[in-house]
């Protein structure tokens, strides 16, 4: 039987702090219509069996009493809604707006589903955005029709959105649902049935379109992090070496791409391998962008024969100009390997020191004084190269500041540099080199840490075994 959904024409929605929740009550025997029984306004209570129902506009039906709100402007009467029943034969709640400030405030967690009278009188008038006149009661057009849909759109994007309207304007519904609603129904030909159905349907499609619009959003985001990988950490050009190569990539918590931290590796025609990492300041596409310009930069300019500070100071004239702000600013480390491998140049542009592992001896740093400024902020800088002795049989690790500014424990005290040093010669001691030495250092690092380093983490392992 059609139950009449009662108006609250005493209490304006912003005047008063108290919504009003209207549900169909069942026909009484022996009399006519059955009549809607105002109650104050709670959230549904989950079931006794059940655990509370998810706080999310598109929990499932079967998890959940159904919340219907009905927003319509007719300030002569109220709109007939037919009793309702969901799939396991509870009474679809029902609230009423009369517009766009009522609706916000009855928009609550468990409210499921809105239909929105396309076809009352001011039905988009009224509503905050709409065209007024001088009456203050003239017709709607089709227009404020779909700008009411759409301002019903913009204050509830995770609802599922039902439009209601005459068999006369069956144009204009069609247009609704591409601007946005999940499905229309016919005012003439509504019924109890028909529109538990097309609940129970717009419902389940919102959240098929909330899933599939997530899934592309994670498939776009997986390609945007391949891109990124692919820049920031290529692939070793090191052909004709008896180097081996090993890295690690952590990205910082808290962020779905990758950050400015990169490196790479190549050996130029003279047999010199050249190695470097480095680390923009800031997380983020433009830092990681920057990052990857920087090391394609570096590729370029070594494969050309610059070495040393001559290659930085280009370096740095890249980074001024692609940077976004004045304030980004980048440290790298870099090293040429000469071709008999026993020695190496180093530069160091605000970067850490790499450390130097060498069989029967202690781990330890290579020199870092006289090192030279960060990228990017001082102008016409200049960063000394220093020649290192590395023997006959050695590992160099590079390594980006966020492996030893990770916290020890549940105080303020980090891993720092000398931590490092202990925490690799431990895992030597264990008789650990290559892709196990890295790993295992990055994971102690973040166990230390007591969870994820909030800084991302790389680390370049280079290693020559003579004889």
């Amino acid at each position: 039987m059609p139950v009449p959904v009662p108006r609250q024409r005493d209490t304006p929605a912003t005047e008063s702090g108290q919504a009003v929740l209207y549900t169909a009550a069942p026909a009484a025997t022996g009399t006519g219509d059955a009549q809607a029984t105002p109650q104050p306004a709670q959230p549904p209570h989950p079931h006794p069996t059940q655990p509370p129902a998810p706080q999310t506009p598109t929990a499932a039906p079967h998890t959940s009493q159904l919340t219907l709100l009905v927003i319509e402007d007719d300030p002569a009467g109220g709109l007939t809604v037919p009793e309702i029943l969901d799939a396991d034969g509870h009474r679809i709640r029902l609230r009423t707006a009369r517009n766009l400030t009522e609706a916000e405030r009855l928009l609550t967690p468990d409210v499921h589903c809105i239909l929105l009278d396309l076809s009352l009188p001011d039905a988009g008038a009224r509503l905050p955005g709409s065209p007024a006149t001088g009456t203050g009661t003239a017709t709607a057009t089709a227009v404020d029709q779909l700008l009411a849909l759409r301002q019903v759109l913009r204050l509830a994007p995770h609802h599922a959105v039902l439009v209601l309207t005459g068999e006369d304007d069956a144009e204009r519904a069609a247009e609704a649902v591409q601007v946005g609603a999940q499905d229309f129904l016919f005012r003439d030909e509504l019924d109890g049935r028909l529109l538990s159905r097309a609940i129970r349907y717009a419902v389940e499609r919102k959240r098929a379109d909330i899933a599939q619009y997530k899934l592309a959003e994670s498939k776009l985001r997986a390609q945007e992090n391949a891109r990124l990988e692919r820049g920031l950490l290529p692939t070793p050009l090191l052909e004709g070496s008896d180097l081996r190569f090993a890295a690690r990539y952590r990205p910082g918590r808290s962020r779905a791409l990758l950050g400015g931290d990169f490196y790479d590796t190549v050996r130029t025609p003279d047999g010199t391998v050249h190695a470097m990492i480095g680390d923009v300041c800031g997380h983020g596409p433009d830092e990681a962008a920057l990052g990857v310009e920087l090391r394609i930069a570096w590729r370029a300019l070594t494969l050309a024969g610059l070495c040393g500070d001559d290659l930085l100071a280009t370096l740095q004239e890249v980074l001024e100009v692609e940077r976004p702000c004045e304030e980004i600013f980048a440290t790298l480390c870099t090293v040429d390997i000469a071709p008999d491998g026993r020695r190496a140049g180093l530069c160091l542009a605000g970067h850490p020191a790499p450390l130097i592992a060498r069989p029967g001896r202690r781990a330890r740093l290579l020199p870092y004084e006289n090192s030279g400024p960060a990228l990017g902020l001082l102008p016409r800088a200049r960063w000394p190269r220093r020649q290192v002795e590395l023997g006959g049989s050695w590992s160099l690790m590079l390594y980006t500041d966020g492996l030893i500014e990770g916290r020890i424990g549940e105080g303020k005290e980090r891993l720092g540099q000398d931590g490092m040093v202990d925490m690799i010669n431990r895992h030597l001691d264990r008789g650990l080199s290559g892709e196990g030495l890295l790993e295992a250092s990055v994971t102690e690092a973040r166990r230390l840490n007591g969870g994820e380093l909030t800084d991302d983490v790389a680390v370049v392992l280079l290693s020559r075994a003579e004889g």
